[in-house]
């Protein structure tokens, strides 16, 4: 499971599931809190009433499971792609945010 927000959207259905007796996956990388502690504390209070987290990485390697899948193959090894490419700019726009903050200089 994710959710918008950890706290509320995603910890209260999963609280609840795990009530009834079903097993649950969270999907703690595809959540996001309203500050990170809430995040923190949320997962937290899942995993202790039993849910299982898991990144969206993880997420996708169990419904592949390997490569010899070639009907989906391709096309998650586009979506790797395409994350890979995301996640370096992100990182490469905090890297310069920093050096706007903090004057430090970023190689990129």
């Amino acid at each position: 499971m994710a959710a918008l927000w950890t706290e509320i959207c995603l910890a209260m259905p999963t609280i609840q599931a795990l009530g009834e007796g079903y097993e649950v996956y969270i999907v703690t990388d595809a959540s996001g809190g309203v500050t990170r502690e809430a995040h923190d504390m949320a997962v937290r209070r899942m995993v202790q009433a039993g849910a299982v987290p898991m990144t969206w990485m993880a997420v996708q390697g169990e419904l592949q499971r390997d490569w010899a899948r070639e009907s989906t193959a391709q096309g998650l090894a586009g979506i790797l792609a395409q994350h890979a490419r995301q996640r370096s700019r992100v990182r490469l726009g905090d890297a310069a945010s920093r050096r706007m903050t903090d004057g430090s200089k970023v190689n990129a």
